[in-house]
């Protein structure tokens, strides 16, 4: 089975910067795309980033030019540098992986992390 655990959440206060880690572990055949979700306090989980196995990075409206997604293949890790951060920013931040099944089939199924807290407050 494959684990996702996430890290790197806190408290910060507007205007401040977290950087999140999600390291996947376990027997790990590939990695296809890999992404930041979102939820906060009575709303919907979203979409924050993702970036593909070669790279290419994507992001909602809201985070564009304050948030960089990377990947480091060789790890299986990937973080998320989050900068001038407002309190709308504040929610549990989940890694998503899509993970390959095995060496011999081009399938893939889904991973969750458990999620870590980012608080944006003064």
């Amino acid at each position: 089975q494959v684990q996702l655990v996430e890290s790197g959440g806190g408290l910060v206060q507007p205007g401040g910067s977290l950087r999140l880690s999600c390291a996947a572990s376990g027997i790990i055949f590939g990695i296809n795309t890999m992404g930041w979700y979102r939820q906060a306090p009575g709303k919907e989980r979203e979409l924050v980033a993702d970036i593909t196995s070669s790279g290419i990075t994507s992001y909602v409206d809201s985070v564009k030019g304050r948030f960089i997604m990377s990947r480091d293949n060789a790890k299986n890790t990937v973080y998320l540098q989050m900068n001038s951060l407002k309190p709308d920013d504040t929610a549990v931040y989940y890694c998503y992986a899509e993970i390959r099944r095995s060496s011999y089939l081009r399938e893939y199924y889904g991973r969750w992390g458990q999620g870590t807290l980012v608080t944006v407050s003064s």
